[in-house]
């Protein structure tokens, strides 16, 4: 049976703890955290240890796994060899952090990606990205962790078959794909039947949410990897039932292929407030939905 989780990105004004309360009364089955500093809802990365460690106790009370870390690792792929050296040192230093939490999987952002490179950069660009992840994807097969590369805008996997073609080139243990449809729909890649079909041997993880279009015609150009600038945005996010897709049939295409892994309502109330319920009425109506599609 798959493991439905809610993601800390829909609980800025909430601590960890009360997070992990909102979840457990929302029907979920656990939780993906943000791993930040200064951000309300995460786990900092400069913990010493006792907010992970507090976060696990509380989890295990409530009966709640903690199902994935979310870093906000950027420059993967960075030529510069002192940022290289930092960000592999963060991911490593996740890698910890999830194996504390008994945590199985961590959100990877395939470096960064904005479309202002010189073009005979790019393949030095990807090749940074390749040697670092087959360097990680051992240590995170040792920590009982799999970094799973998300399909996302501003960086080199913004559609399915740039993940794949990543995925295969790495071909290393503990390296697999993060399935986000509503990222590969709104930068107009994928639809659900080419993605999962593309995707289907490495998906590790699934992120959940749903979009309305505001300029679909628009092609999403971004100068950040993390978020969307107000002014760059081609959509609204909406809970999913309210929006362009339909994840009965993409939860059900997922399935057919043997995923029965977790899928993380990745609710975008940090970025988007204004388009979204409240945490307290979006998590609990968004379970009852995802749960749904599953019954059908």
């Amino acid at each position: 049976m798959a493991t439905l989780l809610g993601h800390t990105l829909g609980t800025p004004q909430l601590t960890p703890i009360e997070a992990l309360d909102l979840f457990a009364a929302s029907g979920l089955d656990g939780a993906e955290f943000i791993w930040l500093d200064d951000y309300r809802g995460a786990i900092p990365e400069s913990d010493e240890g006792q907010v992970a460690a507090a976060v696990k106790a509380h989890a295990d009370r409530l009966g709640l796994v903690i199902g994935g870390l979310t870093p906000y690792v950027t420059e993967l792929n960075s030529l510069d060899d002192d940022v290289y050296q930092r960000e592999i040192g963060r991911l490593e230093r996740a890698l910890q952090v999830a194996r504390g939490l008994e945590c199985p999987r961590i959100r990877v952002y395939a470096g960064k990606l904005l479309g202002d490179e010189p073009a005979d950069e790019v393949p030095r660009l990807r090749q940074r990205l390749v040697d670092a992840l087959r360097r990680l994807g051992p240590m995170a097969e040792d920590h009982g962790v799999v970094l799973c590369v998300e399909n996302h805008f501003g960086t080199m996997t913004v559609s399915a078959a740039d993940t794949v073609s990543l995925i295969s080139e790495v071909d290393a243990p503990g390296v697999a794909i993060l399935y986000d449809q509503a990222n590969l729909t709104f930068t107009h890649r994928e639809d659900y039947e080419e993605a999962i079909a593309l995707q289907a041997p490495w998906i590790g993880h699934v992120h959940v949410k749903d979009l309305e279009w505001i300029h679909p015609d628009r092609v999403l150009k971004t100068t950040a990897v993390a978020s969307i600038d107000k002014s760059e945005r081609v959509h609204a996010s909406r809970m999913i039932g309210d929006g362009v897709l339909d994840w009965r049939q993409i939860v059900t295409a997922i399935a057919a292929t043997g995923y029965d892994g977790s899928y993380s309502l990745e609710y975008e109330y940090r970025w988007n407030p204004e388009d979204l319920p409240e945490p307290a009425v979006g998590f609990p109506e968004s379970a009852r939905r995802l749960r749904a599609c599953f019954e059908a």
